[in-house]
């Protein structure tokens, strides 16, 4: 490549939690650049998700951080032109593109949802992702069949 690789920037933890990964799911979450509207919609939704948990003595972060896990994929098929033919071709996904892919699955299914507001919409997609539940999960679900069933064209490696 002619261009250099641009580095990677440090991301500051939010205010509430001191996490980057929150900072990094909120920073999915923002549209036309109001940062302070979707740590606002976050920040209600895991008060949403607090009150729905029950009994459990998990608090929302370690909740939203469990349908973040469940949610993650391992393996991806990834297409490859061979000999005329095009393959998919199931291949590992590295940590923080597995990380990224979940968020932006949980935000896309969570916008999907028919409830009354963002917060609400994000709340119950992370409480039914906790539960190894609802469409961000199938959607994982399904990729992992997808790399299995293509799974005697993994010699193509790239």
């Amino acid at each position: 490549m002619r261009k250099t690789k641009a580095k990677k920037r440090p991301l500051l933890p939010d205010p509430k939690f001191n996490d980057q990964l929150v900072t990094r799911f909120v920073n999915n979450l923002m549209l036309d650049g109001k940062k302070s509207i979707a740590f606002k919609i976050f920040y209600d939704a895991l008060d949403i998700v607090e009150t729905k948990k029950g009994d459990s003595e998990k608090t929302a972060l370690e909740i939203w951080k469990d349908a973040l896990t469940n949610v993650m994929p391992h393996v991806e098929v990834r297409s490859r032109r061979v000999g005329g033919a095009n393959f998919q071709i199931p291949m590992p996904i590295r940590a923080d593109r597995k990380i990224s892919m979940a968020m932006k699955w949980l935000i896309s299914y969570s916008k999907k949802r028919n409830d009354k507001s963002m917060a609400l919409k994000l709340a119950n997609e992370v409480v039914a992702a906790s539960r190894e539940e609802g469409a961000a999960f199938k959607k994982k679900t399904d990729t992992h069949k997808m790399a299995e069933a293509n799974k005697a064209f993994s010699h193509f490696k790239f």
